[in-house]
């Protein structure tokens, strides 16, 4: 049987990655080994104590809420809202929204650059083939009248291999494989902001669907009580000035109608670009207050737990451990760098190739940098200022995150007792409303006091609604404040990544 002898060269070669690759292995990575940072020992979101439960009202969304300390967050969390035209908008915005599309590709490339930055550990080869038509002088040689013509071609293997003896390519890769894990987290931050934004959007709504019901009920009742003192003007029963004073209020209370249906319209054609649709296309979800409900039992994550959920503060951590990589990297770039080299190859006229004419070379390469101007210490100190800066960033985030939370517990307290208070304004209001119209038919107040009556009867009734709605808009907001669930998240993932006909591998 015939034996395949290795070239020279390529053995050497193999010889010496089979030292490096083990030495590389075991060998010290320089720079900081990256340590999680500890979660804050703070023992609560607030200075006092969260009350167990919320104060409830006799009215739709009224409900007490109950704080449960440590239950798990769904990953589908905008279910709890029990309403079908907004999971169904969901869906569609979580398919076709481009912002999450943009950061689905984002992480693709991410994750392929970390999957790139392995290739240094392996030794590259690379094919050659040169042809070469060159004409020479004989004159060189001793030999004046001979100027040959010919064809050279050269092929060969060349084969190189940096010894990472400092862990230089170990901390690229460990920078590159973090960077993809911050935009995996950053997806999920995408992902988050934008059920969040169609929760809220959906509201508001809600929110502007019931107020416009309630101005019209109010313009409705001021038309009546606008024909019922003319025909008194008529009959000599009021006031001309009574007449124009209610003219006046029903204008008014007209004037405010079409701003509400401005604000409904921006909310349609906000909702429609949320679900990656133009305003022209708008969704055909609609939403009513009186479709929603409350949600009651309501997690609240330990705050230690906090920093694991949220996933800015863990693309904020991320950042940390690339930017802590990266100084790794710039503490070997001063340090001696070895790249061993090999090459195997044969010349030949034209393309007629003789195993005689192989050539071959091995070589060995020691790079000590000794000056650069202050360049490499330079780049070290600032890729510790660039660290120092994750750090921060990271502070700041944790805070933040902190902040949101509290401020959503202490909204959702405020809001029960608002709506509370909203709902037993409205009755008083329109109880005296009632009761002016009763006393003004029998002249027993004047007509100032009635358009004050009535005034304070719709102020209480959109002020009651807008209650409402601020219920649901901050339970929204608990829930994105403490990471909407999203390690608990199924209904997402990541899609392929597009296949491109270029017709040969590139590696």
């Amino acid at each position: 049987m015939k034996q395949h002898i290795l070239p020279p060269a390529l053995r050497a070669l193999a010889l010496a990655g089979g030292v490096a690759v083990p030495a590389l292995l075991t060998g010290c990575s320089v720079g900081p080994d990256f340590l999680r940072p500890a979660a804050p020992e703070t023992p609560s979101y607030t200075p006092e104590a969260t009350l167990p439960d919320t104060t409830a009202s006799k009215v739709q969304a009224g409900e007490a809420q109950r704080f449960v300390s440590g239950q798990d967050i769904p990953g589908q969390w905008w279910t709890l809202f029990h309403s079908e035209p907004l999971n169904a908008l969901i869906d569609q915005a979580l398919k076709t929204n481009p912002d999450l599309q943009a950061a689905q590709a984002a992480l693709r490339q991410t994750q392929e650059l970390a999957a790139a930055s392995r290739g240094p550990l392996f030794p590259q080869v690379d094919a050659q083939y040169n042809v070469t038509r060159q004409k020479i002088s004989g004159a060189s040689f001793g030999q004046a009248g001979l100027n040959p013509i010919f064809t050279l071609s050269t092929a060969q293997v060349s084969v190189s291999y940096l010894v990472d003896i400092w862990g230089q390519t170990r901390r690229q890769i460990e920078s590159a494989e973090a960077q993809a894990e911050q935009q995996q987290f950053q997806l999920e931050a995408t992902y988050l902001t934008l059920t969040s934004n169609v929760v809220n959007a959906a509201i508001q709504e809600a929110s502007l669907r019931a107020q416009i019901v309630a101005t019209e009920d109010i313009i409705s009742a001021e038309t009546q009580q606008l024909n019922l003192l003319q025909r008194q003007f008529d009959l000599g029963g009021a006031s001309k000035a009574a007449v124009l004073a209610q003219a006046a209020t029903l204008a008014q209370a007209r004037a405010g109608l079409p701003v509400l249906q401005k604000q409904l319209a921006q909310q349609r054609n906000l909702l429609a670009v949320l679900a990656g649709r133009f305003p022209s296309e708008e969704p055909r979800q609609k939403f009513e207050l009186a479709s929603m409900q409350l949600p009651q039992d309501l997690p609240l994550s330990l705050p230690s737990k906090l920093v694991e959920q949220r996933p800015d503060i863990r693309a904020a951590e991320s950042a940390m451990h690339a930017a802590s990589a990266q100084v790794g990297v710039a503490t070997a770039n001063m340090l001696p760098q070895i790249t061993l080299t090999g090459a195997y190859g044969v010349q030949g006229s034209g393309i007629d190739f003789n195993p005689s004419t192989g050539i071959w070379s091995l070589g060995a390469g020691l790079l000590q940098p000794i000056f650069r101007g202050g360049t490499l210490i330079h780049e070290k100190r600032a890729a510790v200022a660039a660290y120092d800066q994750t750090a921060a960033q990271y502070r700041s985030t944790v805070l933040s995150a902190f902040q949101n939370v509290a401020d959503a517990l202490r909204a959702l307290q405020s809001d029960a007792d608002a709506l509370n208070a909203q709902v037993a304004a409205e009755q008083a209001a329109a109880d005296s409303l009632d009761l002016s119209e009763k006393q003004f038919q029998l002249g027993a107040i004047s007509y100032t006091s009635l358009l004050d009556a009535e005034r304070t009867s719709l102020q209480a009734h959109v002020s009651r609604v807008q209650a409402q709605a601020a219920r649901f808009a901050d339970t929204a907001a608990l829930f994105q404040a403490l990471g909407g669930g999203w390690w608990n998240r199924t209904d997402v993932t990541a899609p392929p990544p597009k296949q491109f006909d270029i017709g040969w591998p590139l590696d």
